[in-house]
C-alpha cells in the first residue's frame, strides 16, 4: 500500500473538507487534508504554498474561498488546474454553489482544463445553523434575516460530503455538473420552527432588510468582504431560483438525501442548540 497521499482535500477545517477527508480515510484511502493553519499550508491567495500541497496526489476536492462568484476566482481556478495536471493529478472535483451565475465561469475553466473534472452545486447547509454562521443568533433565541417567504431546500454538508467521495472514486462522474439540494423546501422561519422543536426551546424568526443584516453583521465584526457575499446570496440568489428540490444526490448514492428534521434532532441532542449563558 502506498504511503503517499493520493488525495488532496481543500478546506481541511471547513464543513465538507472535513468530512470528506474524514470519509476518504476511514475507507482506507491516504489522505492530505490541507487549510492556511496545516502543514504543509494551502493558502488560494499564495499560489506558492499550491506545490507542496499537490505533490504526489492523484484526486483533488476543491472547496474555493471565499466563494466562487468573487471576482478573479475562474482565473484562480484556471492556474490551480493547471497546477494540479502538472503534478499528476488528474480528478478534480469541485464544491460550487446552486444558482450562483457568477460561479459559473470557475466551473467552466475546471470543466474545460483537461483534468477529469467533476462540479457539485450545492444548495445552504443545515450545518450553517449548527457550526458557524447563524449558530450565535439560534443560540441567543432570534434568527434574523431578510429571507422572506422564499423555500430553500437547505442540504446536509454529510450528504455533499459523500457524494464527494463517490465522484472522486467512481469515473462515471467525470464532466458532470451536479446540483444538491435536500428533499423538501423550506423557508427560514420553517427552518427556525423546527430547530426550536427539537431543542425544546423557543427561537424566533424576524424579517429584516438586507442593509439591517449588514449593519447588524458589521457590529458583531463580520469582515467587508464576507458581509458583501452573505448580502449578495440573499438579494440574488434566494430568490426562488434554487426552490425546487433535485434528484442528484439520490443519483449519486442511490438513497434520498438527509431531511433537516432528521439532522435537527439529532443535532438537538449534542447540546449545542442550548440558550446562549450570558457573560
Amino acid at each position: 500500500m502506498t504511503t503517499q497521499p493520493r488525495f488532496l482535500v481543500l478546506g481541511a477545517t471547513a464543513k465538507t473538507g472535513r468530512r470528506v477527508a474524514e470519509k476518504l480515510t476511514a475507507l482506507g484511502h491516504s489522505v492530505r487534508a490541507v487549510s492556511r493553519s496545516t502543514s504543509p499550508a494551502f493558502d488560494w491567495t499564495k499560489p506558492e504554498s499550491w506545490d507542496d500541497a499537490l505533490r504526489d496526489v492523484y484526486a483533488v476536492y476543491i472547496t474555493f474561498q471565499p466563494d466562487l462568484a468573487v471576482p478573479g476566482s475562474a482565473e484562480t481556478i484556471a492556474r490551480f488546474a493547471q497546477a494540479a495536471l502538472k503534478h499528476g493529478a488528474k480528478r478534480l472535483v469541485m464544491l460550487s454553489g446552486r444558482g450562483e451565475e457568477a460561479a459559473h465561469r470557475a466551473e467552466q475553466v475546471l470543466l474545460q482544463s483537461g483534468a477529469e473534472a467533476t462540479i457539485l452545486r450545492a444548495n445552504w447547509f443545515f450545518q450553517n445553523f449548527s457550526e458557524d454562521l447563524f449558530l450565535p443568533y439560534i443560540q441567543a433565541g432570534t434568527l434574523a434575516l431578510p429571507a422572506g417567504d422564499i423555500p430553500e431546500p437547505f442540504v446536509d454538508a454529510n450528504d455533499i460530503a459523500d457524494c464527494a467521495v463517490t465522484c472522486l472514486l467512481d469515473p462515471h462522474h467525470i464532466g458532470k455538473t451536479y446540483e444538491l439540494s435536500g428533499p423538501e423546501a423550506l423557508t427560514f422561519e420553517d427552518v427556525t420552527s423546527i430547530i426550536g422543536n427539537s431543542a425544546n426551546r423557543k427561537i424566533d424568526f424576524v424579517p429584516i432588510t438586507i442593509d439591517q443584516l449588514d449593519a447588524g453583521l458589521a457590529s458583531d465584526g463580520v469582515p467587508q468582504d464576507l458581509r458583501s457575499l452573505i448580502s449578495y446570496l440573499f438579494s440574488e440568489v434566494l430568490d426562488g431560483r434554487n426552490s425546487a428540490p433535485t434528484g442528484d444526490i439520490e443519483h449519486i448514492l442511490g438513497r434520498m438525501p438527509t431531511s433537516l428534521a432528521d439532522y435537527a434532532r439529532q443535532t438537538a441532542q449534542t447540546g449545542i442548540w442550548k440558550l446562549a449563558k450570558r457573560a
